[in-house]
């Protein structure tokens, strides 16, 4: 008998998820991410309040959601953020990350926060982030599924 001790990757989805659209881009996303042909991944989907260290330490890549408010990000991934930044900042480094930010009015100040952030951290970005203003399109649900598939794919190949 053969057995194998292989440690399947995680992938923490990091969102706060208080609209229709930001539900409906969440699910794209996850769709993305658990696509069938990716293989040794589990995605674990954690809302921003309630994530914290033990989830970002436990994982091995990041997909961070989030609407723009007022110009910046959720304060709910805001708190994740703060929660775990230096609890995290060595043992994560290098790690691989995607997001997506909707919003109404822009979404310019949510992504350089993000960005800002994440190269604190030294995360490693591996798609650009995917923004979206109003209404989900067709366009933007693909382009959130390739977000997903790219990270979880990321993760595989590791």
């Amino acid at each position: 008998m053969s057995y194998h001790n292989e440690r399947v990757a995680r992938l923490l989805v990091v969102h706060h998820t208080p609209s229709p659209a930001t539900q409906e881009m969440l699910e794209a996303v996850l769709a993305g991410a658990r696509d069938d042909a990716i293989e040794g991944v589990e995605v674990v989907a954690v809302p921003a309040l309630v994530a914290g260290p033990i989830d970002a330490l436990e994982a091995d890549g990041y997909l961070l959601g989030t609407p723009a408010n007022i110009g910046y990000i959720s304060g709910a991934l805001k708190h994740f953020f703060d929660s775990v930044y230096y609890p995290v900042l060595e043992a994560t480094r290098d790690r691989p990350f995607g997001a997506y930010v909707h919003g109404n009015l822009g979404t310019e100040g949510a992504v350089k926060a993000i960005e800002t952030i994440t190269t604190g951290l030294g995360w490693r970005a591996v798609s650009k982030v995917v923004t979206v203003e109003g209404a989900p399109t067709r366009e933007d649900r693909e382009a959130l599924y390739e977000l997903g598939a790219t990270v979880a794919a990321n993760l595989a190949s590791r």
